[in-house]
């Protein structure tokens, strides 16, 4: 173990409880726009996940560098964003409505355009018995593709048949979509972009057999964006590159400068060969990937690992700091870590520090 006694201050953070979720919005705008930037330079049209930020401001912030919408998980999430403004909303997930989603699917499509997932021919019809069709002009459906994460998503031969059956409901099939979620390994990144841009276009070949144009074909991880095809696809959705966390880092997306978002902790406890610092799987969540080297990373020390998180205790090995030290964690999974907080601390610039909340937390229904 290695002894630095240099803790994070952070202005007027200096004397703030912790855990908390700091944001440095410098590093905030700055990745949102290098991911515009690289959209635009591909020709691809930029449909942030907000799932990931789930803060009205930071997704005003994108649309402000050319975003055309966001994607979202829930109905709830699209509530939130629509009654923020954001008026191109695509829900991504292969939505099984009942009445009470019904209900507020159907009060969404007043305020805005609502794209929605399916991923078979059950659901398309489900959906087109619950939308009367004087309400469907806002409405549009892409059918998802399973291209090879295994999760939802019909195999791409079969989507022409779901997407038939749609449009035989009334529905507007506007193409289809993926999420190349087997990216998430340092040697996957380039292979799962490969096989997205395969089974979107064996996707795109299967609704041209049905009669079926497609105006969408969108896809994109954060892993995979850099090798996604643009001969292929029109959109990218990438959610977890606005704010950066410890897999990324470690899948050599992104680098340390490029983590905005960090939990500031307290180590409360030393031991000869290990630290507690006071934020636990509550905070951080345990989420832990094969490629990740532990339950997060220390972003000014980047030899140290935590090896243990308990609910309200992360194990630190590889440096030693005095106790009441303050620390930035990077979560492995930067998604689940906001979903857990109310708020965000951001720092300007300027040394001063707001509270944005974390306006969608909770959303998932």
């Amino acid at each position: 173990m290695t002894t630095d006694p240099v803790s994070f201050p952070a202005g007027e953070l200096r004397g703030s409880p912790t855990p908390v979720l700091v944001l440095d919005e410098a590093v905030l705008d700055r990745n949102i726009a290098a991911v515009a930037a690289s959209a635009r330079e591909q020709g691809l049209a930029l449909r942030p996940h907000a799932k990931t930020h789930k803060s009205i401001e930071i997704a005003r912030r994108q649309l402000a560098e050319g975003a055309v919408g966001l994607t979202v998980a829930t109905v709830s999430e699209a509530e939130v964003f629509a009654a923020g403004g954001v008026r191109d909303l695509f829900i991504a997930y292969p939505l099984w409505l009942d009445s009470d989603r019904t209900r507020r699917l159907r009060r969404l499509l007043e305020t805005a355009r609502i794209r929605v997932g399916v991923d078979s021919a059950a659901s398309a019809r489900r959906l087109a018995a619950a939308i009367p069709e004087a309400e469907r002009a806002a409405l549009d459906i892409v059918v998802e593709i399973d291209s090879g994460h295994h999760r939802s998503g019909v195999f791409p031969a079969e989507s022409g048949a779901v997407a038939a059956a749609a449009t035989d409901a009334g529905l507007d099939v506007a193409g289809v979509f993926t999420f190349p979620g087997h990216s998430y390994a340092p040697e996957g990144r380039a292979a799962a972009a490969r096989d997205e841009a395969a089974a979107l276009r064996s996707a795109v070949d299967s609704l041209a057999a049905s009669g079926l144009a497609t105006r969408v074909v969108s896809g994109g991880s954060t892993p995979s964006a850099a090798f996604a095809d643009p001969s292929v696809l029109t959109e990218l959705r990438p959610g977890v590159s606005a704010l950066g966390d410890a897999q990324q880092w470690e899948l050599g997306t992104i680098g340390p400068e490029s983590i905005a978002l960090t939990v500031l902790a307290t180590i409360v406890s030393r031991r000869s060969d290990y630290l507690i610092a006071d934020a636990g799987s509550k905070v951080l969540s345990s989420d832990r990937v094969p490629v990740s080297t532990g339950f997060g990373r220390l972003l000014d020390f980047p030899e140290a690992r935590i090896t243990v998180l308990s609910e309200h205790h992360a194990t630190i090995t590889g440096v030693d700091l005095p106790v009441g030290t303050r620390v930035r964690i990077v979560p492995n999974h930067v998604c689940v870590a906001v979903n857990l907080a109310d708020t965000y601390r951001v720092l300007s610039g300027d040394g001063g520090v707001a509270s944005w909340p974390v306006d969608a937390r909770g959303c998932n229904t």
